[in-house]
């Protein structure tokens, strides 16, 4: 990592461009968290966590953290305490980052600064939830974070909210538990923030391994469902996910929920055969990358 903490403050700069991330302060900074949401999802006020929410919840033991340059708020993480009838953790409720700082890593610094201030206090794991359908959020989650999963939430939030990302589509999401001191995280949060999975040919023992013990298969932006018994007969297997599934919704909606439908037989059949995920994967030789998680039924790490 490029980024320093300083006291209280996390720092970093990319192309002279100088960040920083603390705790939220003041009336004005918890109201700008109420603006970003609205800015990252489209939320009308009933979906908004409210400002007086963010605030009882930062002094009950929550987290809300903002990333700034200079004196704008550019993202938030937004998390609260939470127990799941064996030990305390913290739930990581909320991120979003301004669209125009998407390119500045605040999305990562944002989860290691959280990480560093949940072990601070002796928590060691902490969850949240995504739409797995969303390949950078993926690509983020497993790849640069290093979670694993293996819960999966069908409508978590019903079946559509306030938000246009969510209308005709389903609010369906992955739990997934980042296990802050296992030794997968410590090499995750260590490489550069930039770090991009490398990608596997097509054509390479491990890409057609990938490919054939698929769940899901992409065809000519389709999803195919793949055999689920023979699938899920060995100790790893794999589930497609469209390339831009944002693109593929505007364009064909019919086409996205066709998505949603086989991914969600997919993730519940895995989880059901005590599969989890643990990777996402990137295979290029077909025109267009191919996205895939990676789901094993070994130990959990």
């Amino acid at each position: 990592m490029n980024g320093k903490t300083d006291g209280h403050m996390f720092e970093w700069t990319i192309n002279d461009r100088h960040f920083h991330i603390r705790d939220a302060q003041g009336e004005a900074e918890h109201h700008a968290i109420e603006d970003l949401q609205k800015e990252a999802w489209g939320f009308d006020d009933l979906d908004t966590v409210p400002a007086a929410t963010l605030m009882a919840t930062q002094h009950a033991g929550g987290m809300v953290l903002g990333a700034f340059e200079g004196d704008l708020m550019i993202g938030f993480a937004y998390g609260f305490a939470a127990w799941d009838g064996r030990r305390p953790s913290l739930h990581s409720h909320m991120l979003a980052v301004k669209p125009a700082y998407r390119n500045f890593q605040a999305g990562f610094y944002l989860k290691v600064v959280q990480r560093e201030q949940a072990l601070a206090v002796g928590l060691d794991e902490i969850s949240w939830t995504f739409d797995p359908l969303q390949s950078l959020n993926a690509h983020l989650n497993f790849s640069k974070l290093g979670v694993i999963s293996n819960r999966y939430l069908v409508n978590f939030y019903g079946e559509a909210t306030s938000s246009p990302l969510h209308k005709g589509f389903g609010t369906d999401r992955l739990w997934v538990s980042w296990l802050l001191n296992s030794d997968r995280v410590k090499r995750c949060v260590a490489r550069p923030p930039s770090y991009r999975a490398p990608s596997i040919a097509a054509a390479s023992n491990e890409g057609v391994s990938i490919i054939d013990s698929a769940l899901i298969r992409n065809e000519g932006s389709r999803p195919v469902l793949g055999d689920f018994s023979g699938g899920l007969s060995g100790d790893r297997c794999s589930i497609e996910i469209a390339n831009n599934i944002n693109q593929l919704k505007e364009n064909e909606p019919g086409l996205g929920t066709e998505w949603r439908k086989a991914t969600r037989a997919a993730f519940l059949a895995a989880i059901e055969a005590e599969f989890f995920a643990d990777g996402f994967a990137r295979i290029e030789g077909f025109g267009e990358p191919r996205w895939f998680y990676t789901l094993s039924r070994m130990a959990r790490p």
